[in-house]
């Protein structure tokens, strides 16, 4: 039987403490931990762990989320593919879990509990307590996902109760989605049974989940960035805090991962085994993950670094093999193909379908602001012409529509201000949470353009000024490609680029794209069914009037 030795500075994140010593791994578990006089200048440590994470939203199959993620010292994933059972269902579910037994990363499942998210909008399936069931007894899956259906769990709706009672029976924990929740409504929420947030944007409003037990994910992803705001929290209460990155596009994951949240912490002063322990520890002890700390009988989960400045990751090991290092890349391949799987039922929407009749003067606008999930709403003068409403390109006020890709249907349409394009139109069928295809645009030429090509690709992305027309192609169920990550992050940067050439003033435009259908993220949104006010939680009129 194998053996394998390794010397170097040994940071033990239970000790607290740094030594120069010797692991010994046998049959994938750390068999024992020598202390030295010597040892080389190097740092073993645990890997790291992404405390909540939808891969699907990386575009990018698990095969090839692993693969990028292993180069930046992440080992494992509490995954939560609540994108793709808004697609698929269950089966969407199995097809990830499958997908991901291909590989030797440890993906960390729950059972997404809001498939659909809310009733006022048309997903693929729809995953009931039942399912959920199911998927816990079959996996012996870690969770219940983030509950975003927070006015169901205050006001103790049936169908939201029994899922938390299925995942409080068994015995897991239940994960939460509270943006802005406060006061009494707070504590019906967390009496519930929610014992984490990741929707925090204060850090009062984190201290206040923490006070009635809530752990709190500093979520620092593509979309949402809330580690300036939040970063405080990893020394005030290292025990009660997570770090996660939600939302991670194949472009910013190709650049880093958990890692660059821990050098930032490092940067800000924060001490380094507070750090880990929010970045490995309480990951894995709250999620009861099979997931190794470097402790003797632990799997042989860890990594191996240059210096505790950078956190250049030389190694990365799972179960004692060797996955990555810094010389020879990702040194393991899928063990077999798994199908693609996908559910896109309609074909081209016409100009006529795009057309907005006019109301009132004035309308409701939604606010996208760069970088945040929440929007606000507007109450702006209308461009009318021809009786109909229609975008004003110099006060930023942009038609944006959503199509349902479900069912042939008429598409949802209203306005937004924040995009900035000057000319021509983008759309994705990256929506989360329905995916539907989502589109924004200063005429409805473009517009139409750019849906028709995401339709006929059966998901993706696209980006239509004139003549010129590019496409992203997503078809692992519209959200998703089987290529590497720096391929579709390659593909998608070109998008982004050229979106700015439009004149949009995004980081990333499609990105906010694809959170501008997100229902349970308040206060103003645009669902197939019509625009939607995530404050009251019900559809209003485009028009005042």
């Amino acid at each position: 039987m194998e053996r394998i030795f390794l010397k170097g500075q040994i940071i033990d994140i239970i000790e607290r403490i740094i030594f120069p010593g010797e692991i010994v791994i046998e049959n994938g578990k750390i068999t024992s931990i020598l202390e030295l006089d010597n040892a080389p200048d190097t740092y073993i440590l645990p890997g790291f762990v992404d405390s909540h994470v939808h891969v699907e939203s990386s575009m990018l199959t698990p095969v090839e989320f692993a693969k990028a993620a292993v180069k930046f010292g992440t080992v494992a994933t509490v995954s939560d593919p609540h994108e793709i059972a808004n697609v698929c269902g269950t089966a969407g579910v199995e097809y990830m879990i499958e997908q991901s037994n291909t590989v030797p990363f440890k993906f960390y499942f729950g059972a997404p509990s809001c498939v659909p998210a809310t009733n006022f909008e048309t997903a693929g399936n729809n995953i009931s307590a039942e399912d959920i069931k199911y998927l816990f007894e079959k996996y012996d899956l870690k969770y219940l996902s983030e509950m975003m259906n927070y006015p169901g769990v205050i006001n103790k709706f049936p169908d939201v109760v029994q899922k938390i009672e299925i995942s409080k029976a068994l015995g897991k924990p239940v994960d939460g989605h509270a943006p802005g929740v406060t006061g009494d409504d707070l504590n019906a929420y967390a009496n519930a049974g929610i014992s984490t947030d990741h929707e925090c944007f204060t850090l009062q409003e984190a201290e206040e989940k923490i006070a009635l037990g809530m752990k709190i994910l500093i979520r620092e992803g593509s979309a949402a960035k809330n580690f300036e705001a939040l970063h405080p929290l990893i020394s005030k209460y290292p025990d009660m805090t997570m770090l996660c990155s939600d939302d991670k596009h194949a472009d910013d994951l190709s650049e880093g991962h958990i890692n660059t949240i821990i050098q930032r912490s490092l940067a800000y002063g924060h001490n380094l085994f507070d750090i880990l322990t929010t970045a490995i520890k309480n990951p894995i002890q709250h999620y009861n993950l099979e997931c190794g700390m470097l402790q003797k009988g632990d799997p042989a989960d860890f990594i191996i670094i240059d210096n505790l400045i950078n956190f250049n990751i030389l190694h990365t090991y799972i179960d004692g093999k060797e996955v990555y290092n810094d010389k020879e890349g990702v040194l393991f391949e899928e063990t077999k193909k798994i199908a693609p799987i996908n559910n896109f039922n309609i074909s081209h929407i016409s100009a006529e379908d795009l057309i907005v009749k006019a109301g009132s003067d004035k309308i409701r606008v939604i606010e996208a602001m760069d970088g945040e999930l929440i929007t606000n709403q507007l109450i702006c003068d209308a461009k009318i012409e021809r009786g109909n409403y229609v975008s004003d390109i110099e006060s930023d006020v942009l038609k944006i529509c959503v199509i349902n890709r479900y069912e042939q249907t008429k598409p949802a349409c209203a306005f937004i201000k924040g995009f900035g394009i000057k000319k021509g139109a983008i759309a994705s069928s990256v929506g989360h949470d329905s995916h539907n295809i989502t589109a924004v645009g200063t005429n409805d030429e473009d517009l139409l353009n750019s849906i028709n090509a995401v339709i006929d690709t059966k998901g993706g992305m696209a980006l239509s000024n004139g003549k010129q027309l590019l496409a992203l192609s997503l078809p692992v169920a519209g959200l998703m490609s089987d290529e590497p990550a720096q391929v579709v992050g390659n593909r998608y940067e070109v998008l982004n680029k050229e979106a700015k050439v439009l004149g949009s003033v995004l980081n990333a435009p499609f990105m906010t794209l694809s959170f501008m259908a997100l229902l349970v993220i308040p206060s103003l949104k645009l669902s197939d069914k019509g625009l939607f006010d995530g404050n009251k939680f019900e559809l209003i009129d485009v028009s005042l009037g």
